[in-house]
């Protein structure tokens, strides 16, 4: 041992010799501590002769059979191993009382259909927390539309734009591309051109997206203004004559135009998407003031306006936690509707996805996918029942894993 460390140790332990000896005081009321009962404090040091080793056992290459029984095995000394067994739910509640881990919802979601014929999708219909299958019935599957601009879009990034180059600059061409290949179940038509803020296009322009969308798929169509309240009156109310006879869901309504597009959803029994600025009270009062307006609640479906992943996802998840919870919990009648997020537009405009591939940041392509991906999971764990992406790689990706999510649950509660 170096000269320097040995005296280093030998302060450690003349310190630590005090410190006994203040304690001691403390015990006896000896009130004064002196040099010489310093000397007669002993400290021994015992190091270990041989090193002590962890060892990890390759659970990978453990045989299946060898982890099925639900035992659990106590050895001792050096054969001494911690064993990880996974045991389902229902098996580890076994002789549990039930009221210790189901807390059975007393209220229900609303089911919605859009769309029409065989290809007509249903969502809500949920009687328990998102996955929560031991509690009650998790309702209709999670639905997942792609999205169609009905303009060649300027701000996609390669990593996005190479998907649909081919295809962009015809909407019905883009829509059948997004179907028989990408796999989606609904085709979510965004009016930016409407936009007076950017091309100010008119409702003729967009009755002519909508046709050619309708001729060139037959799934179920969801119609998207340009978020302009005004414009939105303006072309929508026109827009339904087009779909007026195939139950296609439409919007977004919010207060400031509620009566004039909730009046035309009315006449023409639409399907309708009622978008509150991520506040539960907002959101109740609209569904109230289109129910008092003749709106059936059960052709509702709220826009809770999302964020995406750092740029506002854990406000969204809250308020929609907080409003599914109010719906199945305190049983309130006027926020049982389910959820549709518009998860693809909000991530893409983040200047993440635009930033290119380096080190730092990683693959660009890859970055906007798990942007996409991670937000879309986190709001389907919040209540999300249907979900409009851009990506396709990001369909897929979701779609995997909100599968495994719903057939891992045990389905009978």
């Amino acid at each position: 041992m170096r000269e320097q460390e040995k005296k280093h140790l030998e302060e450690e332990i003349k310190n630590l010799k005090e410190h006994l000896l203040r304690l001691e005081s403390l015990i006896t009321g000896k009130k004064e501590i002196k040099e010489e009962d310093l000397e007669k404090v002993s400290i021994t040091i015992e190091t270990p002769k041989e090193k002590p080793t962890a060892v990890v056992e390759d659970l990978t290459k453990t045989s299946p059979s060898s982890l099925a029984p639900a035992k659990e095995e106590i050895l001792t000394g050096e054969k001494s191993r911690l064993k990880v067994l996974y045991r389902s739910l229902s098996e580890r509640a076994k002789g549990l009382p039930e009221d210790l881990y189901r807390e059975p919802a007393s209220g229900r979601i609303r089911e919605v259909v859009f769309g029409k014929g065989d290809k007509a999708l249903k969502v809500g219909g949920a009687e328990a927390l998102p996955f929560h299958s031991f509690e009650g019935s998790l309702g209709q599957p999670l639905r997942i539309a792609m999205e169609v601009l009905d303009v060649v879009p300027e701000d996609f990034p390669e990593v996005l734009a190479k998907y649909f180059k081919d295809v962009w600059d015809d909407p019905g061409s883009w829509a059948k591309k997004c179907v028989e290949e990408y796999g989606a179940e609904a085709i979510a038509v965004y009016l930016l051109g409407i936009d007076p803020n950017y091309l100010n296009l008119g409702a003729d322009h967009a009755k002519r997206v909508i046709e050619k969308v309708k001729k060139a798929v037959d799934v179920p169509l969801i119609i998207w203004g340009c978020d302009n309240a005004e414009k939105d009156t303006e072309v929508l109310r026109e827009v339904a004559e087009v779909i007026k006879d195939d139950n296609i869901l439409f919007g977004p309504i919010v207060e400031d135009n509620y009566r004039t597009l909730g009046a035309v959803a009315l006449g023409y029994q639409l399907p309708v998407i009622a978008q509150s600025p991520i506040d539960v009270n907002i959101a109740k009062q609209l569904n109230i003031l289109l129910e008092n307006l003749g709106v059936p609640l059960e052709k509702i479906i709220m826009d809770p306006s999302v964020g995406a992943l750092g740029y506002g996802l854990e406000y969204t998840y809250s308020v929609m936690e907080r409003i599914r919870l109010a719906a199945l919990y305190s049983n309130d009648v006027k926020l049982q509707n389910p959820f549709i997020c518009n998860v693809g537009r909000e991530v893409w405009k983040t200047k993440e996805t635009s930033l290119p591939s380096d080190e730092f940041m990683g693959e660009a392509e890859m970055r906007g996918v798990m942007m996409e991906v991670i937000t879309a999971v986190s709001l389907a764990l919040a209540g999300g029942e249907l979900f409009i992406l851009r990506h396709p790689k990001s369909l897929e990706l979701t779609k995997r894993v909100l599968n495994l999510l719903w057939t891992s649950s045990e389905q009978k509660p």
